[in-house]
């Protein structure tokens, strides 16, 4: 009851890592009636298509039990010559058919759940041993289904056969009468013949188990929402770990930005909600770039570590809005703000100038900034 429970509640579909567990595990659908019928219809189709080798290989060997001299049956060699001439020629008569049948077993497992090999699935586990779980999964669903499934291919096919022996019933009997040459041709047609049948039986069962295999491994691969949880828990890290993380990084990048601040040439504000550090090296190609930005409380530490280090600051609140929404820390400036960017520091240079000489400072610019280029700062 408490499994049946446990199924009800498990609505999920696996995840990925739930399957690629799984497979580890050496836990895939399989179909062995699939397998068989493969198997059984590919040394069918091998035992057709090499016919006439066939047929010859058979002869050599009823002949070499039918047909000798005097003096090789007084022969103590007799057996053993016998014996490896048979073998020699059963092992050329069943090569091609054995290579085929490899090849359709392992076709059979690709088609369904893909080749795997697990070396977990290969360790020995005392539960597996133990009688209880064995009778609790043979009166399992999965038991009463194997053991029906096995009921309908015996049913089937023995009736299937035991209906086609009786048809054949004359011809099965005339095998034995006339010349070898014919009695070998008619088994090899009647062998083919049933081989065929209980191939195409076969794969008719086993195409119905491989989709209730595949049905069957997906359900009992799914999960219920709070494995979803956990195991996104496990991948992704718990939340206030990530949070905390996260916080660290920051705090870490902050640091580091408070530190570049002194080298900057020009701290643009809002006056108030934002700070935008800028420095230019004319020796070095390129344009401006940012080493500290910051909104609302940053942006008044960034002012005051620029105020202790005697960095002008310069109010233009649409430059400051567009630089902080399109550069990022440690990137250059981009090219729509180059003519604001260069005004700002003209005038930082006027000012510097101005101060040493003892001159009237310069009246402060005012950069015009397309509005686009605030992003979602761009005030209402």
């Amino acid at each position: 009851m408490a499994e049946h429970d446990d199924d009800q509640e498990r609505t999920e579909q696996p995840s990925e890592k739930r399957l690629k567990e799984a497979r580890e595990k050496g836990d895939l659908p399989r179909s062995r009636d699939l397998s068989g019928a493969l198997v059984v219809l590919a040394a069918t189709a091998a035992l057709f298509y090499t016919a006439s080798g066939t047929f010859l290989h058979l002869r050599r060997i009823y002949r070499l039990g039918l047909d000798y001299d005097r003096t090789a049956l007084f022969s103590d060699a007799l057996p053993a010559r016998v014996l490896a001439l048979a073998a020699r020629e059963a092992l050329a008569l069943f090569t091609p058919v054995a290579a085929v049948t490899v090849l359709a077993a392992v076709l059979g497992p690709l088609l369904l759940g893909g080749l795997n090999f697990s070396v977990e699935a290969l360790e020995l586990k005392l539960e597996r041993l133990d009688p209880i779980a064995g009778l609790g999964r043979i009166f399992a669903l999965r038991g009463f289904v194997e053991l029906g499934k096995s009921l309908l291919k015996l049913a089937l096919i023995g009736a299937a056969l035991a209906l086609l022996l009786r048809h054949w019933e004359g011809e099965l009997m005339a095998t034995g009468n006339g010349a070898v040459d014919a009695g070998i041709v008619r088994s090899l047609g009647l062998l083919g013949r049933s081989a065929l049948l209980f191939g195409g039986m076969l794969l008719l069962i086993g195409g119905i188990d491989a989709l209730y295999q595949r049905f069957d491994y997906t359900r009992r691969q799914r999960m219920t929402r709070q494995e979803l949880r956990d195991e996104a828990k496990e991948t992704e890290g718990n939340p206030e770990i990530r949070g905390r993380v996260r916080r660290v990084q920051q705090e870490l990048s902050r640091r580091r930005m408070m530190q570049q601040l002194p080298k900057a040439d020009v701290v643009v504000t809002n006056p108030t909600h934002f700070a935008v550090a800028l420095i230019y090296d004319q020796g070095r190609s390129g344009a401006p770039r940012v080493i500290a930005k910051g909104m609302d409380l940053l942006a008044q530490q960034i002012r005051l570590v620029a105020a202790t280090h005697h960095i002008p600051l310069v109010e233009a609140p649409p430059l400051a809005r567009a630089l902080y929404a399109t550069t990022a820390l440690g990137r250059e400036i981009p090219v729509g703000l180059y003519v604001a960017v260069a005004q700002v520091l003209a005038y930082v240079y006027q000012l510097k100038q101005s101060t040493e000489r003892g001159d009237a400072p310069p009246p402060a610019p005012h950069p015009e900034v397309d509005p686009d280029l605030m992003g979602p700062y761009k005030p209402h």
